[in-house]
């Protein structure tokens, strides 16, 4: 994919490569795209536009309070002029008890927002290069020790197959302590909701980014409260920008970040 905007810095970041030990091994150049202008505003209406792209749409039956056979008695009968049975009961008008609703929900409402396809792909784009900004990523409340980001590691961190290894290393990468800023962030819904599956609300945390989607860190990191963990291939914005909100804390490993250079080329305008 090309992507024809100017660049923030002229020359690409570079940043240091971790193994599954906390240990520098070596270092990589980040792609152009961690280079690009972090733009809140696209990146707020490709979230919106995900967002409202789930919303099933509801409507009501087009007869709905209308199938009762009324007449109005006219005047002079000290009663409202409104449809009416033989036995005085007020039918079909919004006011009467089982009539029609004013305005009911309808299926052609326009609820969900449509975005361009090179919006959404900058968007995208704009998202990954908040993910390299320190100050941005500390603003929304993420915690780590680290100095350069997104923190790279080697690609054997995909090969972890179970939650208490991938605990371990995180903890060596000095970013564990975001998972339990998530495990203390989690609380009971207020509202409703609590009664239909969403009982609690769970802040996001670290999001790991593989080259493939059947890597066993998958599995893995599922129990981890807050952690995501996604393949290049099926990144998006709802995993860059929780919440229309850039600057998420990402580990990508080596084999990852070389899929993304591939995958979004910047081409300066």
């Amino acid at each position: 994919m090309r992507i024809i905007v100017s660049p923030s810095r002229i020359e690409p970041a570079k940043v240091p490569v971790y193994n599954l030990d906390g240990n520098v091994v070596s270092e990589v150049v980040l792609p152009p795209v961690f280079s690009l202008t972090v733009r809140n505003d696209v990146i707020r209406r490709a979230f919106l536009s995900v967002l409202t792209a789930r919303i099933q749409p509801k409507g009501r039956d087009e007869l709905a309070g209308k199938r009762r056979v009324g007449e109005s008695w006219g005047i002079n009968y000290s009663v409202a002029r409104v449809p009416r049975l033989d036995n005085g009961r007020a039918v079909f008008v919004p006011q009467a008890r089982g009539g029609r609703l004013a305005f009911p929900p309808t299926t052609r409402r326009g609820i969900y927002e449509r975005v361009n396809k090179k919006e959404k792909l900058l968007a995208l784009a704009s998202a990954l290069a908040a993910t390299s900004d320190v100050d941005l990523v500390k603003r929304r409340g993420h915690k780590f020790s680290v100095g350069t980001l997104p923190l790279v590691t080697v690609d054997d961190l995909e090969n972890i197959d179970k939650t208490s290894t991938l605990k371990k290393t995180l903890q060596l990468l000095k970013v564990w302590e975001d998972v339990v800023r998530a495990y203390e962030g989690i609380k009971i819904r207020a509202g409703k909701g609590k009664m239909r599956g969403r009982r609690y609300v769970e802040p996001k945390s670290i999001l790991i980014v593989v080259s493939s989607n059947k890597a066993p860190v998958i599995r893995a990191g599922r129990a981890l409260p807050g952690v995501d963990v996604v393949s290049v291939d099926l990144l998006g914005v709802m995993h860059l920008a929780p919440g229309g909100h850039p600057g998420r804390l990402m580990i990508i490993t080596s084999g990852a970040l070389a899929k993304l250079g591939e995958k979004f080329r910047v081409v300066p305008a």
